[in-house]
């Protein structure tokens, strides 16, 4: 049986800023995040499965990226934790908003990294993750792909 790959969009929220970066994102601003979670794997074959012509159950997809990523980012605040706005993140935190203090520059390309980081380990073993697109903007986007890694 061949291989198939299967994507489900998100869509999130979130505000960060670029510490010692030298344009415009250095401030703090937004922006409505898609990203497109692509898997690989064979459809199940067993006629009597439930799940049969399936590579994975969306609704068991959505259920990763949801707890890994969406619940976690959408509607917050990330900073790089080794910037100086640990301060301003300590207000904000005690003012009941949701900051990520990340152990990297909040930017699309670290991102899409660290995403493609927490779904792996959280996907089934006969499944895997094929790809990231994370798009920031309309005309702006970085791609995560096994093969390259």
């Amino acid at each position: 049986m061949p291989k198939v790959r299967i994507t489900k969009k998100f869509r999130f929220e979130a505000a960060h800023a670029l510490y010692g970066y030298d344009g415009k994102c250095k401030n703090i601003h937004g922006h409505n995040y898609n990203l497109f979670v692509t898997v690989i794997g064979l459809a199940v074959s067993d006629s009597s499965n439930v799940k049969c012509g399936m590579v994975m159950d969306f609704g068991d997809l959505k259920k990763i990226v949801n707890s890994e990523i969406i619940d976690n980012f959408d509607h917050s605040v990330i900073f790089n934790k080794n910037s100086p706005h640990k301060e301003l993140a300590s207000n904000l935190i005690n003012d009941g908003h949701k900051v990520i203090m990340a152990n990297y520059q909040p930017t699309i390309e670290e991102m899409v990294v660290d995403f493609a980081n927490k779904i792996s380990s959280k996907l089934p073993d006969d499944i895997k993750l094929h790809s990231l697109k994370l798009e920031e903007t309309e005309t702006s986007y970085s791609e995560w792909f096994a093969a390259d890694n």
